[in-house]
C-alpha cells in the first residue's frame, strides 16, 4: 500500500527509491508491527478484562497455574492485527507468496478465534469440536497446497531439498500437495501445544520466523541462491517483509505476555502463527529446516503423542504431564526457568538451521 505510493513518488524525490530495498522495508515492517502492538495492546487487554474473557486452568495442572485463572486471553488477535497491517503497508501486494502466507495465517487465526470464542465467551468448555477444528484446518491447508501447486511456474517451487546435500533435489509432483498440507496443519497444532506458559511459544516463533526470513531473502536472490546451492525462487524475497512483521508483532506481544503474563495469545494466535511458519517453510522449500529450528515445537508435539500412546497401550504415562513443559514444572522447575531454557534451546537450533545454508 505505502510501497506503491513510495514507488509513485520516486520519480519526484530520489529518497523514495530506498523502498526498492527489501532490507529497508523489512525494518519498517518490524517497527510498524511493534508500534501497533504497543499502541493497541493496553486497550485490547482492558477490553478483554472488561468482558471477562479469561483463561481457564486445568485442575490437574501445576498448582502455580491456579493464580493465572481469569488472565485475559485471545491476545493473539493483537499479533494478527499487527502482522496484517504491517504486511499490507510495506509488502508488494502483487506477490502471490505474500497473499498466500497472509491469508493462511489469518484463516487459521479465524479457526482459533471461533474455538476461543466458544470456550471463553459462550462458556462451552469443549470449544470448537476437535473434528470440526481439524476439518477446517484441513480445508485451508489443502486449499493453499493445491493453489500453490497449480500456480507454480518453476520446477524449484515444488522441489524437495535436503539440508547438507547440495545436489539432492527431488521433484515431488502432486506429492507436494500432501507435504504442504502436513507441514501447514502440523506446524499450526505444534505451536498450539507449545503455548502453555508465559512467553513460551511466542519467542521461539519469533526466532524461527526471523530465520525463515533469512532463507526467504537468499532464496529470492539469484546470486546468493547459486552460491549457497539452494533453489532460486524469484518471488520468495518479498516474504522477508512478512517475516519482519511477524518478528515485530511477536516482540510487541511478548511485552505483555512475558512472565507474569498480562495476556495469553489463545488459539487465535497459536494456530495462526504455526500455520504461518509452516507456509513460509513450504514457500522457501525448507520443510526439514523448519523441523530443526522448531525443535521445541516438535518436542512438545512428540511428548503428547508418546504420552497418549503409552497410556493407551500400557495404562502408564511416560511424563508426569504432557506437553513436556508441564512435566518439568511438576519436577519442580520454576516456570521462568522452563521458559528461558526452552528459548535457549531454540536459539541453538535456529543457529544450527541457519548453518545448513553453508554446510552442503
Amino acid at each position: 500500500m505505502l510501497l506503491k505510493l513510495a514507488l509513485m513518488l520516486e520519480g519526484y524525490v530520489d529518497f523514495f527509491r530506498v523502498f526498492h530495498y527489501l532490507t529497508f522495508r523489512a525494518i519498517l515492517g518490524t517497527l510498524t508491527a511493534l508500534l501497533i502492538a504497543f499502541l493497541v495492546g493496553p486497550a485490547m487487554i482492558r477490553r478483554l478484562s472488561r468482558y471477562k474473557i479469561g483463561q481457564s486452568i486445568r485442575e490437574d495442572g501445576p498448582q502455580s497455574h491456579f493464580s493465572k485463572a481469569g488472565t485475559p486471553t485471545m491476545g493473539g488477535a493483537l499479533i494478527l492485527v499487527s502482522i496484517g497491517i504491517s504486511t499490507l503497508l510495506w509488502a508488494d501486494l502483487g506477490n502471490r507468496y505474500v497473499w498466500v502466507t497472509l491469508l493462511v495465517t489469518l484463516a487459521f487465526g479465524l479457526i482459533g478465534f471461533v474455538d476461543d470464542y466458544k470456550k471463553l465467551v459462550l462458556r462451552n468448555s469443549k470449544g470448537l469440536a476437535a473434528r470440526h477444528k481439524y476439518l477446517w484446518q484441513s480445508v485451508v491447508g489443502l486449499a493453499a497446497a493445491i493453489f500453490l501447486h497449480l500456480t507454480a511456474t518453476l520446477p524449484a517451487e515444488t522441489t524437495f531439498i535436503v539440508p547438507f546435500f547440495k545436489h539432492f533435489m527431488l521433484n515431488l509432483g502432486w506429492v507436494y500437495v500432501l507435504l504442504t498440507y502436513l507441514v501447514i496443519v502440523g506446524s499450526s497444532n505444534a505451536v498450539n501445544l507449545t503455548d502453555g506458559l508465559d512467553g513460551l511459544a511466542i519467542m521461539p516463533t519469533v526466532l524461527v520466523g526471523g530465520a525463515l526470513g533469512v532463507f526467504a531473502y537468499v532464496s529470492g536472490n539469484a546470486v546468493f541462491a547459486e552460491y549457497l546451492g539452494i533453489p532460486f525462487l524469484p518471488k520468495a524475497g518479498e516474504l522477508v517483509v512478512f517475516c519482519a512483521a511477524l518478528v515485530g508483532a511477536g516482540l510487541g506481544f511478548l511485552w505483555f505476555n512475558a512472565y507474569p503474563a498480562q495476556v495469553f495469545m489463545g488459539d487465535v494466535g497459536a494456530l495462526a502463527l504455526g500455520a504461518g511458519l509452516g507456509t513460509l517453510a513450504v514457500l522457501v522449500r525448507q520443510e526439514i529446516v523448519l523441523m530443526i529450528m522448531g525443535g521445541v515445537f516438535v518436542m512438545e508435539t512428540v511428548s503428547v503423542m508418546l504420552q497418549v500412546l503409552s497410556f493407551k497401550l500400557t495404562g502408564k504415562r511416560i511424563f508426569r504431564m504432557a506437553p513436556i513443559h508441564h512435566h518439568f514444572e511438576l519436577k519442580g522447575w520454576p516456570e521462568p526457568r522452563v521458559i528461558v531454557r526452552f528459548w535457549i534451546i531454540t536459539v541453538i537450533l535456529v543457529l544450527f538451521g541457519l548453518a545448513t545454508l553453508k554446510l552442503r
